[in-house]
């Protein structure tokens, strides 16, 4: 195989990707009509999540340059990947749910990079299902927020009870 700038451009490139993202999902693209693919872009494209067939061969030296260890098991046949370098869960999410949403079992899902890391299609289908980071966020403020609404509501108990008091020792001194 003659090494053309081409191919060394292409190598680049996917070096630059693949180091700067935060998630990616690896699929077997086989099967999808025009029609699906076109959606599945379009959806991936809405969540900021770049989608691109990649030869295998580019992709094992990209990979082995940057020090990524064990993608090679997972380049064999057709391969497109997914990804984003913002959100490590949108990836694997949005293919999972197209996945659902279409019924497919076209669409395989071979592997996925979580910061440089390769997961397995089982470790990808965990990470789809973990929460947005918005519902993540708001539950860790919900969790934050709890012990503060006990303690006002302790603080307003006691300052109830100190009123009460104050209340019953004027009535007395009224009825004196």
């Amino acid at each position: 195989m003659a090494i053309t700038s081409e191919k060394i451009s292409v190598v680049s490139e996917l070096k630059g990707k693949l180091s700067a993202t935060k998630g990616a999902v690896l699929t077997n693209y086989r099967g999808l009509t025009v029609a699906q693919d076109t959606q599945l872009r379009r959806k991936l494209r809405e969540a900021g999540v770049e989608y691109r067939v990649v030869k295998n061969t580019m992709t094992r030296i990209a990979a082995k340059e940057i020090g990524i260890e064990g993608l090679d098991v997972y380049l064999e046949g057709p391969t497109a990947i997914a990804i984003s370098e913002t959100d490590p869960v949108a990836p694997a999410r949005v293919i999972s749910d197209f996945v659902k949403e279409y019924k497919l079992k076209t669409l395989e899902v071979k592997a996925g990079l979580l910061d440089g890391k390769v997961i397995d299609a089982e470790g990808v289908k965990a990470l789809a299902s973990l929460p947005t980071r918005e519902v993540l966020i708001a539950q860790v403020l919900a969790g934050m927020q709890t012990p503060i609404v006990g303690f006002v509501n302790v603080l307003q108990g006691s300052i109830r009870k100190f009123v009460y008091a104050l209340d019953a020792v004027r009535k007395q001194k009224e009825s004196a």
